[in-house]
């Protein structure tokens, strides 16, 4: 079949097999290109089929020479509809991974369920024996909790009051007013449940109590700070007090882990185009805007460059892990620098429909979404028949 993108708002409802599988080589190249990571040899990744979550596993098997378990939940093709995204990036990595000798497993299913927890324990004990790094990457809109059966859902809403400013439809280009009505106090709770430390926290107790988490070991979460611009709807919002929660229980988690000499952080990583940051108003915005003035600097990155720059000058190779006055990495270093920053406001407060194009790059921001599902890769024909 010829495979277009079909989208719907910040959804692409297909994923073109082809351009994920080049995107992934790109990313092995990537690595490969660079000098060897003295890095982690059996890592578990947690949300490992797309974004930062594939870059970190792919930075592991090909900068560390690391064996890998991958968990996600994504969606096979059926007779008249393509696979998900991250069904075909982890098809084509573990294809990668294997023929260069590693191992490379993944487990399909609810990451925050007991049952895949227990199903990853077992392919470990199994298969590895213990891990020595696990990554969590998780990025989902709702969560079942595994103990009460509680279905949780977020929302991406500011708090105290109303907000607005500037946002675009990075598909027409229009750049428009938007408001947002403030969470109320259930929504705050929910939000945090989905997308705060808790699962993260059950992952590695479940791992501890089974003896499949190695001493030492290195766990690692995501998340991202951003700019006065997006903190009402991103830090200072509901996504905020869920990232302070993941924040606060990597402290905990690292005071845990010490006993045997391991280590937990939290990395504050570059805004990039995602499935998620597209969701959240104002953000798509910024990015546009932030992208040209990084590129113009020569500082643009994607999430393979973050992921490799983490693990190889922070986390290992002898580097002892810089960290901020909250104990967080900050692979955001260059995004926030002041001269940026600076850049982006003045943008900002110029930027109209009708200078869109002139001022920002919504063109590197409109290719980078339909790129995320396989789409608008420069060596790819879109017009050949592929099977699904």
């Amino acid at each position: 079949m010829i495979i277009k993108p079909k989208v719907r708002g910040f959804i692409c409802t297909t994923a073109h097999p082809v351009g994920c599988a080049y995107q992934v080589q790109e990313q092995v190249n990537y690595v490969k290109s660079q000098n060897p990571i003295e890095g982690p040899k059996k890592v578990l990744v947690i949300g490992a089929s797309t974004g930062y979550g594939l870059a970190s596993r792919i930075a592991a098997t090909f900068g560390a020479g690391a064996n890998t378990i991958g968990v996600f939940f994504e969606r096979p093709a059926s007779d008249d509809r393509t696979a998900s995204a991250g069904w075909y990036n982890t098809i084509e990595f573990e294809k990668q991974a294997r023929e260069a000798g590693y191992y490379a497993e993944s487990i399909n299913g609810d990451a925050f369920s007991d049952e895949v927890k227990q199903l990853t324990i077992d392919l470990i004990r199994a298969n590895m024996g213990q891990v020595d790094m696990v990554v969590y990457s998780l990025a989902s809109p709702r969560r079942t909790h595994p103990k009460t059966g509680e279905v949780f859902s977020s929302v991406l809403k500011p708090l105290g009051g109303t907000y607005s400013n500037k946002t675009v439809n990075f598909h027409t280009g229009e750049v428009t007013e938007v408001t947002i009505e403030a969470a109320n106090e259930e929504e705050i709770r929910q939000t945090v449940a989905v997308m705060g430390g808790e699962d993260w926290e059950m992952w590695i107790h479940a791992l501890q109590e089974a003896g499949v988490l190695a001493d030492g070991a290195t766990t690692l979460a995501y998340s991202y700070i951003g700019p006065e611009i997006t903190q009402a709807v991103y830090r200072e919002g509901t996504i905020g007090r869920a990232k302070d929660h993941l924040e606060a229980t990597a402290l905990s988690l690292n005071n845990q882990l010490q006993a045997t000499g391991g280590r937990a952080y939290v990395s504050v990583n570059k805004a990039l185009v995602t499935q998620s940051s597209s969701a959240i108003p104002v953000v798509p915005l910024y990015i546009s805007l932030l992208f040209k003035v990084m590129k113009e600097k020569g500082l643009h990155e994607g999430c393979i460059e973050q992921m490799y720059r983490l693990f190889a000058e922070q986390l290992f190779n002898g580097n002892k892990a810089a960290v901020d006055e909250k104990g967080r990495i900050r692979v955001d270093d260059w995004e926030m620098r002041s001269d940026v920053q600076s850049e982006v406001d003045t943008l900002w407060n110029k930027v109209s429909t009708d200078n869109l194009g002139e001022l920002s790059d919504i063109a590197g921001y409109r290719k980078d979404f339909f790129k995320l599902f396989g789409f608008e890769v420069d060596s790819v024909d879109y017009e050949l028949d592929v099977t699904p």
